[in-house]
């Protein structure tokens, strides 16, 4: 099969690199095009990024010697490029919807990594064990926007996604959700590159993320639990999370201490690692490349889930869950845990690009 030519917007960051680690042998997907600041742009992508790459792997030969085009010269967009993964950083957010903006109106599908877009009514924030089926606003999308071909996507922060699917799971089961109290410990890698200062994190814990790391992770599950209806989509507010973030000396891995209280119905504990353990969603049934096989993971071992143990179960697609118990105030608690770079950022848009090509959105 040929495969599918795309670009990745803000190439040299951390997030672009890896795309390009993760991206590296994809059976539908070749990277052809790199964009960057106009500080990056006219250079090799070596001579671009060679003092800051990060990946763990060397950079990719094929792509040492591609140049680096300005990420807003969009008269050189290559004719034949058929949707762009977007990681770019810019001093605003509008500043960042206004290129995506463009290229979309440029007819180029844009799955961004993005914060900027999140709350666009009519722009699907996908996970795609859950709500696979937003895609179905794009053409409400398109014709919103007078958008021929192209479309934004994005994905949620990258906290929530250490819990979000499990709990889901559980509503799908029949047994809804009425509150949640979330203790968050994310991975110094979250922050960026260079991130945290070390006399910052090491030896301890700092409790508090800026950039309305706590909103995010509370609010953004209404949109993705909600419902496509009319010109835009539906939230759902009907579950109540209370969350604090920290930040903790890991470097990968977002690790989740949830409080779950039941609504109606209240399962017993073997019912529940049941359902986790038994749940499959569309990504499961089409078997796309980055689909995890099981997208949760339960651990009975006391001591786990763990970061340097855990986080790269099943290409670090999983959410792994451990420690589910009894709580005194609330029903249950559990501690779950994600790979904030991979499924929590690349790898979960690289999953939602699949699930967009397996829909006839992308060809």
């Amino acid at each position: 099969m040929e495969k599918i030519k795309i670009g990745i917007l803000g190439a040299t960051g951390i997030v672009g690199q890896n795309y390009i680690k993760l991206l590296q042998d994809h059976p539908w997907f070749q990277i052809v095009d790199i964009a960057a600041s106009p500080k990056s742009a006219g250079k090799s992508y070596f001579e671009a990024v060679k003092s800051k790459w990060q990946m763990s792997i060397p950079i990719p030969a094929e792509l040492r010697k591609l140049i680096v085009r300005d990420v807003q010269d969009f008269n050189s967009i290559p004719d034949d490029l058929s949707f762009v993964f977007s990681a770019i950083t810019m001093p605003t957010k509008d500043q960042v919807k206004e290129v995506e903006f463009k290229y979309a109106k440029n007819g180029i599908p844009v799955i961004s990594n993005n914060s900027a877009h999140r709350w666009t009514p009519d722009i699907p924030m996908i996970i795609g064990e859950i709500n696979h089926e937003h895609v179905n606003i794009i053409p409400v999308q398109r014709e919103n926007h007078g958008y021929r071909n192209g479309f934004i996507v994005v994905k949620p922060n990258c906290t929530l996604q250490s819990y979000l699917t499990p709990i889901f799971a559980l509503e799908k089961a029949g047994y809804k959700v009425d509150k949640l109290i979330i203790t968050t410990l994310g991975a110094v890698s979250g922050a960026g590159y260079p991130g945290v200062a070390s006399l910052d994190i090491v030896d301890n814990i700092i409790p508090y993320i800026g950039g309305g790391e706590e909103e995010k992770t509370e609010l953004e599950p209404s949109k993705i639990l909600g419902s496509v209806g009319g010109k835009k989509i539906i939230n759902n507010d009907s579950i109540h999370i209370s969350v604090t973030c920290t930040r903790v000396p890991v470097i990968d891995g977002h690790t989740a201490c949830v409080n779950v209280n039941f609504k109606d119905k209240i399962p017993s504990k073997d019912e529940i690692i049941k359902i986790w353990t038994e749940f499959k969603s569309l990504p499961q049934e089409l078997e796309l490349p980055f689909a995890p096989k099981q997208p949760i993971i339960y651990l009975e071992n006391e001591d786990r889930p763990q970061p340097r143990k855990d986080r790269d179960n099943d290409k670090g697609m999983a959410v792994t869950i451990g420690r589910l118990r009894k709580d005194s105030v609330f029903h249950y608690k559990f501690v779950a845990l994600s790979h904030n770079t991979v499924r929590g950022a690349a790898g979960g848009l690289i999953l939602n690009a699949e699930l967009l090509k397996s829909q006839g959105y992308i060809n």
